[in-house]
């Protein structure tokens, strides 16, 4: 009788169970302390450590909208680091990098107007994000205005519009590059990358772990023909050995 009482009892609970597929999600760390901020910090080359804290906007940062034009919360001059970092909401336009930068840890929990924008002016610069994760992307998670290479590595994304863009319409168009290393997308996201192949952008991917999307409706590289003025317009998608540079290999479903 107990023994039947036990298998009555395991099956009532496995009924209840939510299956892997659907329970998956990113897992994000838990802030040590709450900071609001309410002017921009600004970080020098050298860089800042956040403790874990939770960074948020109040005041002029504190809109929460998707307009342009905001303020960071974090804007690095050229060689800065910005580490152990947790964003909340509202995030502002995030985090920007002037020139060279590396941000190392860094938590997106509601990604605000973009989470971080990438500026500066030289075709050497390099901006690396190792570690960290961003949810709740509307739009762009990474934007690439500036010139240089970008590495994006050991990083998760969840329900997110684009992962990375080099801008399509910046007044000031650059060849930039981005490489991605060890990423985890989850479901739902429209698109990994959109770069320009008019300007000789690239974009090279490398153990992609895609969760949650069995339908593939997620793109893994988006080719468009950028602009200074107006909307750049979307002339392909995928692999092509010459912009988009993956094998099937290089991605996993699950």
């Amino acid at each position: 009788m107990k023994k039947l009482a036990t298998m009555v009892l395991a099956a009532a609970l496995a009924a209840f169970a939510v299956p892997a597929a659907q329970a998956a999600g990113s897992t994000f760390p838990t802030p040590t302390g709450q900071k609001p901020v309410s002017t921009t910090i600004k970080v020098p080359a050298g860089g800042y450590d956040g403790g874990m804290q939770r960074f948020y906007g109040t005041g002029n940062l504190g809109s929460g909208g998707q307009g342009e034009n905001q303020g960071p919360i974090f804007q690095l001059a050229d060689g800065a680091t910005l580490r152990n970092v947790v964003l909340g909401a509202p995030a502002a336009d995030g985090v920007h990098c002037l020139g060279t930068c590396t941000l190392t840890n860094v938590w997106w929990e509601d990604v605000g107007e973009d989470a971080a924008t990438f500026k500066g002016t030289s075709s050497s610069q390099t901006m690396t994000v190792n570690g960290g994760g961003a949810r709740k992307a509307s739009d762009k998670v990474f934007q690439h205005n500036g010139p240089g290479t970008m590495t994006i590595r050991n990083f998760q994304v969840d329900d997110f519009g684009k992962l990375y863009r080099s801008c399509g319409n910046c007044g000031t168009q650059h060849k930039r590059h981005v490489v991605l290393e060890n990423i985890t997308a989850f479901s739902p996201g429209k698109n990994l990358v959109g770069i320009n192949t008019n300007y000789g952008d690239t974009a090279r991917f490398s153990r992609i772990t895609i969760v949650g999307d069995s339908s593939r409706k997620i793109a893994i590289c988006d080719k468009y023909q950028g602009v200074t003025s107006g909307e750049p317009k979307k002339i392909g998608t995928g692999s092509d050995g010459t912009h988009c540079l993956y094998q099937s290999s290089d991605l996993t479903y699950r």
